[in-house]
């Protein structure tokens, strides 16, 4: 198998993490190159279900090498009870098979408060839906050089250095602009301290990981290309690049090194949090994508917004990421609906276009416009080939095939790894 690298085209929740295990199986290595904990990737495996947040979904797998690349954001209190919750299975979670890169960023306990207080301070309007988890503070630093790496790990003296002055700026603004505690810079680092010497033992090289691998080395990013900071639905993104060429400034490999580009593409839409969604439906169908798909986010719990399949924001994702094949999942969530939408174009200042807005939240003013598809009753969640889904389901694939001028090379008909061909 090539090099690979799998993204989400929508705003996340695209299933990602199934996909990427599957895959898996044929991987020397998997790489996560970018985000934090404030993803989640849901695995089902003989009807039993793990989340990960942080480790690569490549670990369900016996022997599979799992690497943190430098463009992640690394909370390692949630490592660390991943690790243990992970190895109560009875799974391999040694140092012999995980690396950390020592490039990456340490999400630090005032990251979180900051991170908290920030959006406790805004108004309603003014909420962007962060999760919380310190993820946005933590990039902020790295972009302003002052960042704890993983590899202060190994320097005790420098991480406590690094977290008081980390703290001279930090208290100031929690004290007097967000009226929070200021915290204690020697706490923080007692507090550190024992999960900073546990994780030591997994610091390594992982750019020379990847160079070295004997096989196939696969890339798995988190959110998807609408949350991305640069080319998603600012200021409703996340703080770091979601799109493939990131896979390889992310993880220290070249962009030759990145072969095969699969996008996932849930058969339906979603996005959790704050933000424009075109498509969103308020209406029954929408409770019934969101029922009959479990649509609860993996990391904060929290309903998502569901709505028609958007092909405008597809094709975005397909311009920005240049995929060479779609994996699509959810399928048979659609199973049971009389008629399917297909959001084909937009309507925006009284013109047809087939791209979002560049404006700033234009994407708030465009009216979708849909193609009907007739839907189909058959459970399909037992199909194993193209010749099993009923005809309707066929040309709804077909139709995504022909708008994104993508072909479909993955098909996901239920949770559990074994319902995907």
């Amino acid at each position: 198998m090539a090099n690979i690298v799998v993204f989400g085209s929508q705003w996340g929740d695209e299933g990602k993490g199934k996909i990427v295990d599957m895959l898996a199986e044929r991987a020397d290595a998997i790489v996560r190159f970018q985000g934090g904990n404030n993803a989640g990737h849901t695995l089902v495996v003989d009807g039993e279900q793990c989340i990960l947040h942080l480790i690569p979904s490549g670990i369900l797998h016996p022997g599979k090498q799992c690497l943190i690349g430098n463009g992640v954001v690394l909370d390692p209190f949630v490592f660390c009870m991943e690790l243990d919750k992970l190895a109560a299975k009875g799974v391999d979670v040694s140092p012999s098979r995980m690396m950390i890169s020592r490039k990456t960023h340490i999400i630090m306990p005032y990251h979180c408060r900051m991170d908290g207080a920030r959006e406790e301070a805004k108004s309603d309007e003014g909420k962007i839906g962060t999760t919380g988890r310190g993820i946005g503070p933590c990039y902020e630093d790295k972009v302003n050089r002052c960042g704890v790496r993983a590899g202060d790990f190994e320097n005790p003296s420098l991480l406590k250095e690094k977290i008081a002055a980390a703290l001279i700026e930090k208290n100031v603004l929690l004290k007097n602009l967000y009226g929070a505690e200021p915290m204690d810079a020697e706490a923080v680092f007692a507090e550190l301290l024992p999960v900073a010497e546990r994780l030591v033992p997994y610091l390594g090289d992982v750019s020379s990981a990847i160079q070295k691998a004997s096989g196939a080395v696969l890339f798995e990013g988190a959110q998807g290309t609408h949350l991305d900071i640069d080319h998603g639905t600012y200021p409703f993104v996340t703080s770091s690049n979601t799109v493939t060429a990131n896979a390889a400034s992310g993880s220290g490999c070249s962009p030759r090194d990145l072969e095969r580009i699969t996008a996932v593409v849930k058969a339906y839409t979603t996005r959790v949090g704050s933000g424009p969604f075109p498509t969103e439906l308020t209406d029954a169908d929408g409770g019934y994508l969101q029922s009959k798909g479990h649509e609860f986010g993996a990391t904060t719990g929290r309903k998502r917004r569901c709505g028609w399949l958007d092909l405008v924001v597809l094709k975005e994702s397909v311009r920005l990421n240049g995929p060479t094949e779609l994996a699509i999942t959810k399928l048979d969530v659609l199973s049971g609906l009389k008629a399917i939408k297909l959001c084909t174009a937009y309507e925006y200042n009284g013109e047809r276009i087939d791209y979002p807005p560049q404006i700033q939240n234009g994407m708030a003013y465009v009216k979708p416009v849909y193609e009907t598809l007739p839907g189909w009753d058959e459970d399909i969640s037992t199909a194993r080939s193209w010749g099993e889904l009923p005809d309707n389901a066929v040309n709804y694939l077909r139709r995504i095939e022909e708008v994104s001028g993508v072909k479909i090379g993955i098909v996901s008909v239920g949770p559990d790894r074994a319902q995907t061909f």
